[in-house]
C-alpha cells in the first residue's frame, strides 16, 4: 500500500491541492488521506513548505517609501475618526449597487471630472501643436512647389519634341 501511496503523492494532486485547484471530491480524498497516512501529511506539509520558500524568494520588496504612505494614511483615519472599512457583503451591496440589465454596479462618485496635467507637459504639448502645424503647411507648400516643377518639366519636354520636329 506504501508504494500506492507514494504514487499518489507523486502524481501532482497535492500540488493542485495547496494551489487551490483541486475539486471538492479531490480535497476531501486528500483530507481523508492526510488522516490514515502520515506519508500523504508529511508530502503536504513539505510542500507548503516548499511554496512558501519560493514565493518568498521571488517576492519583491517595496519601496521603503510605501510604509511611510501607509503610516500616513492610517494616522489621517485615526485623526479624523473613521473605522475601518466594512466588509462587503449582501447587505451593503445593496446600499452601494444599483441593478441594469441583470448586471450589478458599484457607484463610484468623482470629486473632480478634469483630468490634471503638469505645467510642463502644457507646454511641450502646445510646442508639438505648433511644429505639427508648421511641418503641415512646409508639406503642404513643397508638395505645391513639386507639382509646379513636374507641370514646368512637362512643358519642357513637350518644347523640345517640337522644336525637334521642325
Amino acid at each position: 500500500m506504501s508504494a500506492d501511496i507514494q504514487q499518489y503523492i507523486n502524481s501532482g494532486i497535492l500540488e493542485t491541492y495547496i494551489l487551490g485547484a483541486a475539486t471538492p471530491e479531490e480535497e476531501q480524498q486528500i483530507r481523508h488521506l492526510q488522516t490514515q497516512y502520515p506519508e500523504v501529511k508529511y508530502a503536504l506539509r513539505q510542500l507548503e513548505i516548499d511554496f512558501e520558500n519560493m514565493a518568498k524568494s521571488m517576492a519583491i520588496t517595496p519601496p521603503p517609501v510605501v510604509w511611510h504612505k501607509i503610516e500616513a494614511e492610517i494616522s489621517d483615519l485615526i485623526k479624523h475618526g473613521q473605522t475601518m472599512p466594512q466588509n462587503f457583503d449582501e447587505a451593503t451591496r445593496d446600499n452601494y449597487t444599483r441593478q441594469g440589465n441583470g448586471q450589478h454596479y458599484i457607484e463610484v462618485e468623482a470629486e473632480n471630472r478634469r483630468m490634471n496635467i503638469h505645467k510642463n507637459w502644457k507646454w511641450i504639448f502646445l510646442v508639438v501643436f505648433i511644429l505639427s502645424k508648421i511641418f503641415l503647411i512646409c508639406s503642404i507648400y513643397f508638395y505645391l512647389e513639386n507639382r509646379h516643377s513636374q507641370q514646368q518639366i512637362r512643358e519642357l519636354k513637350q518644347e523640345i519634341k517640337e522644336l525637334e520636329k521642325k
